[in-house]
């Protein structure tokens, strides 16, 4: 028995070859979702945008500073923005991975601490989970009060064919989610092969006689 499971143990061993595939499928997960919502803030190279700041990004300083009451909230959404708009940049090329991983995070960590920490940990409302939020029973009573108006008065199968109707919760899930993935990115780096991290390193930093 001890011989098989040795065996095993060799055999997962020996697909350690592949462990480049996860950071790079942490990248290719991570770049969508950062470079959305960049462009979202402020996309200064969009149609009839502005590569003034304080235009582009004047919304979302007004809600930093009126709504959260953090101080510089001009410099705050840009710093915001800098990084996921330039971070997804980067984690696209794997380049600089584990250096642009670090104001991600911190991102992730304002994000989580001043938008979401007051509505718990979930994302959506789900009473099932372990760590469903204390007004989950009133999300589900009014959900199901909004899809009864939507029977009665709306075409519901068409509305809910591609999805079915929930509410959120704008917990820290997402954030704590996104903060896990980057810092897992930050011990691992950008992966072998597919990052301008490996090439350098081998390049600039391995020794001649060093793979």
């Amino acid at each position: 028995m001890i011989g098989i499971l040795n065996k095993l143990q060799d055999f997962m061993d020996a697909l350690r070859k592949l462990d480049f595939l996860a950071p790079l499928a942490l990248r290719a997960y991570l770049v969508p979702v950062f470079w959305v919502a960049g462009n979202n803030k402020w996309n200064p190279f969009a149609e009839g945008g502005t590569l003034n700041p304080a235009e582009g990004l004047g919304g979302l300083a007004s809600w930093f500073g009126d709504g959260l009451g953090l101080p510089l909230p001009l410099l705050m959404a840009f710093l915001a923005w800098a990084a996921e708009y330039f971070g997804s940049i980067l984690l696209a090329l794997g380049l600089a991975v584990r250096w642009i991983a670090i104001p991600m995070m911190i991102t992730m960590v304002v994000a989580a601490t001043t938008v979401h920490w007051d509505n718990g940990w979930q994302a959506v409302h789900d009473a099932k989970s372990p760590h469903a939020s204390a007004n989950v029973e009133g999300a589900a009573e009014r959900l199901e009060r909004a899809k009864s108006i939507l029977r009665q008065h709306g075409n519901y199968r068409w509305l809910t064919e591609e999805g079915s109707f929930v509410v959120s919760n704008n917990g820290i899930e997402w954030a704590a989610t996104y903060f896990a993935m980057l810092l897992a990115l930050w011990g691992l780096g950008g992966g072998k092969y597919f990052s301008v991290d490996y090439w350098l390193k081998r390049r600039f930093r391995d020794k001649p006689d060093r793979e």
